[in-house]
């Protein structure tokens, strides 16, 4: 078992990798053999913008699975935790190459969106098992809205970009699924329009920046 010391040195490393970039699929790239659609610049700016939410959605993601993991007790809860959270780095991986084919970049701010994530990761942590969970299974649901929006706003001939957003709203769905076969409390109204606002934020920024 790790020493205490040992754990937070295995969690920033965990945290210095998904801010800057190094991590990996255990998945193949959803669409990598669909051919690459002739978009217009505005339509390529556009989706290269939407990927980069998307991609800093992820690296919150990580974020927040390291802070309700760190704050839990439950080593079953932290096992799944851990699950979810490696195909999180799938996606992570996944958008960060589709907006390197885009020719855009990544979020400037992920080091902020990073720390604050983290933050209200180890909060939700620290009120319970079922509080965290209902953290979870709201987050995911919001996420999997968010991606059906994203599929709705790509050019309906960008297959490629497509497929990622696609797969990853699946894989959000059955997060929030885990969540709630685990227990998960719902989550007063007041809350989910508090994340939904914060979410709002770092959309709209990510999506320029």
């Amino acid at each position: 078992m790790l020493s205490a010391l040992d754990r937070l040195i295995v969690e920033a490393d965990k945290g210095v990798r998904t801010v800057f970039g190094v991590y990996a699929a255990s998945r193949r790239v959803p669409g990598r053999d669909l051919p690459e659609a002739a978009l217009g610049e505005p339509e390529r700016r556009h989706a290269a913008g939407l990927m980069r939410v998307n991609h800093c959605g992820e690296v919150c993601a990580q974020a927040l699975y390291q802070g309700q993991a760190l704050a839990s007790g439950n080593a079953e809860l932290n096992r799944r935790l851990a699950a979810a959270a490696q195909e999180e780095e799938d996606h992570l991986a996944w958008t960060e190459t589709r907006i390197r084919e885009l020719d855009g970049a990544t979020s400037l701010l992920n080091p902020l969106w990073y720390l604050g994530s983290l933050a209200i990761g180890y909060a939700a942590g620290r009120a319970g098992d079922a509080w965290n969970l209902g953290f979870l299974k709201e987050t995911e649901r919001q996420v999997e809205r968010h991606l059906e929006g994203h599929l709705e706003r790509l050019d309906p001939a960008d297959a490629r970009t497509r497929a990622i957003v696609a797969q990853m709203k699946v894989d959000e769905a059955g997060h929030a699924d885990m969540a709630a076969r685990l227990g998960a409390r719902e989550l007063p109204v007041p809350v989910k329009r508090l994340m939904a606002a914060v979410a709002k934020v770092m959309t709209t920024l990510s999506y320029r920046l």
